[in-house]
This record gives C-alpha cells, sequence and structure tokens, in this order.
C-alpha cells in the first residue's frame, strides 16, 4: 500500500540532489547568508540570528532559539542554490514574525508528532496480542504524525513562495535567472509530499491490519 509513496519519495530524493547540484553550479550576487540576512532585514525582522551548522542541508529555521542554522556550503555558498535554500529558511523566520497560522499548529504539533511515531506502534502490538483498546490508541497516535505531515505542507510551500518573492523583490536573484532556484525548491516540496502521502497510507494499512484483520 505504501509503495506509491515510497517510489515519490525515492523520485524525490534523486531530483532534490539533481536540481541541487547544477543549481549550486550558478553563481549568485552573494552567499546564502548575506541572502538570508537581507530577506529578514527587508522584513523587518532583526531579532533572529544567523549560525553555521555541520552537515549536508541541515538547514533548518529554530523557532525557539530564533536562530537560522544553515549547513556549511548554504551559509558561505556564492550559488543559486544556496540562496535559494537560505531564503526558504528565512521565509520560516517571517512566517514567525508573522504569526502564520499553520505554522503556529505545526509547531504545537511537534510533540505530539514525535511521540506518537513511536509509541504508536508499541500501542499497535499490544492491541494485536491483549486487548483491542490498545490498537485505537495506537491508531490515534499514529494519527498525530499524519495530522503533523498534513499541515506541514502549506508551511514549507509559504515558505518556498515567500522564498522566491523575496529573492527577486531585493534583486538577489533577477527574474529571468529564478530557475535554478524554483528547481530547487520544487524538488524540496516533492519530498515533503511524499513524506504525507507515505504517512497516510501507512495510516489506512494500520487501520486494515488491526481492525479488519481482526474482524
Amino acid at each position: 500500500m505504501i509503495a506509491p509513496a515510497v517510489l515519490l519519495a525515492a523520485v524525490a530524493q534523486m531530483w532534490v540532489k539533481s536540481a541541487y547540484s547544477s543549481a549550486a553550479q550558478v553563481p549568485a550576487k552573494m552567499s546564502g547568508a548575506a541572502a538570508a540576512q537581507q530577506v529578514l532585514k527587508g522584513a523587518g525582522i532583526d531579532s533572529v540570528g544567523i549560525e553555521e551548522v555541520p552537515g549536508h542541508l541541515s538547514d533548518h529555521y529554530d523557532p525557539r532559539a530564533k536562530m537560522l542554522r544553515l549547513s556549511r556550503e548554504v551559509f558561505h555558498g556564492r550559488t543559486m542554490a544556496a540562496v535559494g535554500i537560505a531564503a526558504h529558511e528565512a521565509g520560516h523566520a517571517i512566517q514567525d514574525a508573522r504569526n502564520y497560522f499553520p505554522l503556529i499548529i505545526r509547531n504545537a504539533a511537534v510533540p505530539a508528532a514525535n511521540f506518537g511515531s513511536s509509541a504508536s506502534m508499541i500501542m499497535l502490538m499490544l492491541g494485536f496480542f491483549l486487548h483491542h483498546y490498545f490498537i485505537f490508541i495506537g491508531l490515534a497516535l499514529f494519527g498525530c504524525v499524519v495530522f503533523f505531515q498534513i499541515v506541514n505542507l502549506p508551511v514549507e510551500f509559504n515558505a518556498s513562495s515567500r522564498a522566491k518573492h523575496e529573492l527577486v523583490y531585493h534583486g538577489i536573484v533577477d527574474q529571468d535567472e529564478m530557475g535554478p532556484v524554483s528547481n530547487v525548491l520544487r524538488a524540496a516540496a516533492l519530498t515533503y509530499v511524499a513524506a504525507t502521502l507515505q504517512a497516510v497510507l501507512q495510516l489506512m494499512y494500520f487501520v486494515i491490519r488491526f481492525t479488519g484483520g481482526r474482524r
């Protein structure tokens, strides 16, 4: 049942690698860190820091620390890949500053999703061998994971939309040069779509396996 989502995820990962590799060969006017700083400044945000972190494509925005964390190649890179990814993460900081409602919901859902991803398997196994009440608890817990993935989609799409707009608006990337940036962001968006589809299909499988199977 989850094979289509797994296949889509594999395609998305290959697209991300290809798009990033291509965009990393196209020079940009400034580094990723400088682009993120300019986007934040243009949005009137001066309370968010920017720092370099280890890892490849480990870029993210930490809403608790109000910190934009960029991998070395994005922080220092003067490429379209670097400025695109940095602007995307800056888009999350703008969402946070503007109290973007889907981001608020997503952040609130993180603890439940983290707990549900591990505890749901335990509950489902207990339900299968002990009592069916555990099955419904397990399904509800995994439902938290599905809910997180669904609400995460508009957050990521909006951050990419903001990134493309801000890059052009501030003259960091010319409109006719946006191709490589857009390709990277579209590829990244597909990975989130694949993760959401996989979570939904896995929940459907659990429902069929642990409820239909018992009947």
